[in-house]
């Protein structure tokens, strides 16, 4: 009987409208062990991750097989930038938890403090080289991570409004056992 060590791969949706550089990230991407998706420009990312170009916050249609982990994405692309990809990401009440990260040939200081200040988690400069796929991951768990509290915060939710009743029921029953059990002064008067 054979086992065999599956480690959890990620999905990685690599964003470029240059083919070789789409390549170039496909293929360190896949080396690093990721699964990745690509495509050549903005739209067709939001459309891949279910948000419709003219509706922001319209509700992912992907299913398992959708599900992405991180988004890189190159800055200067014709119609949508990367930067406006990224704001459409953010702004999705469901998709803003997903890592976000720029790629450019340009160094420009303005640019890059822009897209980080948006929620970008990094801002490669081009050409991407393996060494930058080594940051991917921890952006991806730190993702994951979020998710994770989101779910716990919404099945405490439930569990409170649930339990809100039952609670506000014993705050009462415990105040009239106080006001009944509470002891009682009596006054008595010493006369010299």
């Amino acid at each position: 009987m054979a086992v065999v060590a599956t480690e959890t791969q990620y999905r990685v949706l690599a964003v470029d409208d240059n083919l070789l550089d789409r390549k170039l990230i496909e293929r360190l991407l896949k080396t690093s062990s990721y699964q990745v998706t690509t495509v050549d420009s903005g739209s067709k990312a939001l459309q891949f991750l279910g948000l419709q170009d003219d509706q922001s916050n319209s509700p992912p249609v992907s299913s398992d097989q959708h599900v992405i982990n991180l988004v890189i994405t190159d800055y200067c692309m014709p119609e949508m930038t990367g930067y406006d990809l990224l704001k459409r990401i953010k702004e999705s009440s469901s998709l803003k938890d997903i890592p976000v990260v720029i790629m450019s040939s340009e160094n420009v200081p303005s640019r890059i403090n822009r897209c980080l200040e948006e929620g970008a988690e990094e801002f490669f400069l081009k050409p991407v080289q393996l060494s930058d796929m080594k940051r991917l991951k921890p952006h991806i768990l730190k993702g994951k991570y979020k998710e994770q509290q989101q779910q716990e915060v919404l099945q405490n939710n439930n569990n409170t409004s649930s339990n809100n009743n039952s609670n506000k029921r014993k705050a009462m029953d415990d105040e009239t056992s106080r006001e009944m059990t509470r002891p009682r002064l009596t006054s008595s008067l010493t006369v010299l």
